[in-house]
């Protein structure tokens, strides 16, 4: 990689950019190759769109690759996660524990089954779910801890195993951003009682739309399959759900379409391959970067059997006071403006906080004459400014990274020398 020297003109202020090699597809995806293309039009020229055949392969496929007995696809991630909360028996004033800065679709949710959310605190170094801070939110109503491996980062899931088995509850690892991570050596989605996912067409593992949860629970399987997927009630072995068959417990339809579960089968096939390429690409990223003030890579040790997956939604972390306080959003458009014309803008900050929008503190969704967070509750749990100080401080520290694809050093190196040259000349921003 070239040394930047400080000193040297920013572009932002007409100095020669960092980055201008062309970027052909080094950003582009999901991967379409002729095998999901045959795939999709074998379904379609069979009128199998609304079947469910190439669906119970893509769950045989699912199990094998996670190593348990079940796996469930749904149209989304975030009913796959409805489904799952459920099945773990979250129900009316019931209370999840979350974390706030991350994508809606990890608890609001619980809306719907007439539970509510209550956020713990955040991790600065990994922007996943503090365990430290759980246990001062749990109550009698608290049913689940829902930890979101946050930008393909792995949560530290053994104390919030611990914490879960001490007080009785169930752990559904939300793993939409780290599909094929690792948390010391073992894969994300096992650890909890049920792991659950989005797999839209952003994500690292792409199907076009759609989710599935994975357990090795039978009772936590059928309880969710009941739930919203009617057409299975009838070949479940508890006679209690059985019964019900020909109409899903929740009043939902989940089923996946098969368009999204042919393509998810022929991306799965080759995901491992592809993400071992995107991680060598991201980790030679951070390398560069190492020690470079201001810049703090957002990754595990690489010695603690922990990986990020296929790197979703990348972040860096921002430490302004190693650059005298410069905010991250300036840092942000220095740093595009190396990058003008490359293909990839960076952006400050993450996903809005849940626990100050007024989603979650004001509006009454289902007509109760309260705000729906606290309709079903006995108390008021709302969380307003102030009571999260650590993830209220995340969007000051954290900001978008370029989500390379693939392991090429020579356009790498110059993203990484954007960057660098930011920091080390961030004088001539302030």
């Amino acid at each position: 990689m070239t040394a930047i020297l400080q000193g040297e003109k920013l572009a932002i202020h007409g100095g020669a950019k960092a980055a201008t090699a062309p970027m052909g597809d080094m950003f582009t995806w999901p991967i379409v190759t002729e095998e999901d293309e045959q795939a999709v039009l074998d379904v379609l020229r069979r009128g199998a769109m609304s079947g469910t055949d190439v669906t119970h392969k893509f769950e045989a496929d699912l199990a094998e690759y996670f190593g348990l007995q079940h796996a469930l696809c749904h149209n989304t991630g975030t009913a796959a996660i409805q489904a799952a909360l459920w099945a773990c028996g979250v129900r009316r004033g019931d209370e999840v524990i979350a974390q706030s800065m991350t994508y809606w679709g990890t608890s609001l949710q619980v809306f719907s089954l007439g539970a509510t959310v209550v956020f713990a605190e955040m991790e600065p170094h990994s922007l996943c779910l503090d365990p430290a801070d759980i246990e001062r939110h749990i109550t009698d109503r608290t049913k689940a801890i829902v930890p979101v491996h946050y930008c393909g980062h792995p949560t530290d899931m053994d104390p919030i195993m611990e914490i879960a088995r001490k007080h009785d509850l169930k752990v559904v690892e939300d793993v939409s951003h780290a599909q094929g991570g690792r948390y010391k050596g073992r894969l994300l989605g096992t650890i909890g009682d049920v792991g659950a996912m989005s797999i839209m067409s952003g994500k690292s593992l792409a199907c076009g739309e759609g989710g599935f949860l994975v357990t090795d629970d039978d009772e936590l399987f059928e309880q969710a399959a009941a739930f919203g997927h009617y057409e299975r009630i009838a070949g479940l072995d508890n006679p209690e759900l059985s019964r019900l068959k020909g109409m899903p417990i929740g009043g939902y339809k989940y089923r996946m379409h098969q368009l999204s579960s042919a393509v998810g089968r022929v991306q799965l096939r080759n995901y491992d391959a592809r993400v071992v390429e995107i991680q060598q690409a991201m980790n030679y990223f951070w390398d560069q970067l190492e020690g470079v003030p201001g810049i703090i890579p957002h990754r595990p040790p690489q010695d603690s059997g922990s990986t990020m997956g296929g790197w979703y939604a990348a972040k860096g972390l921002y430490a302004p006071e190693q650059l005298d306080g410069l905010p991250v959003g300036r840092f942000c458009e220095g740093v595009n403006a190396e990058l003008e014309g490359a293909g990839f803008q960076i952006q400050p900050g993450a996903n809005i906080l849940m626990h100050t929008h007024p989603m979650l503190n004001e509006y009454d969704v289902f007509g109760d004459g309260k705000p729906t967070r606290i309709a079903f509750s006995d108390r008021d749990l709302r969380q307003p400014a102030g009571s999260l100080p650590v993830t209220e401080s995340l969007p000051e520290r954290c900001y978008s990274i370029p989500w390379f694809k693939h392991q090429r050093p020579e356009i790498i190196d110059q993203f990484a020398a954007a960057f660098r040259k930011v920091a080390e000349n961030a004088n001539q921003l302030r």
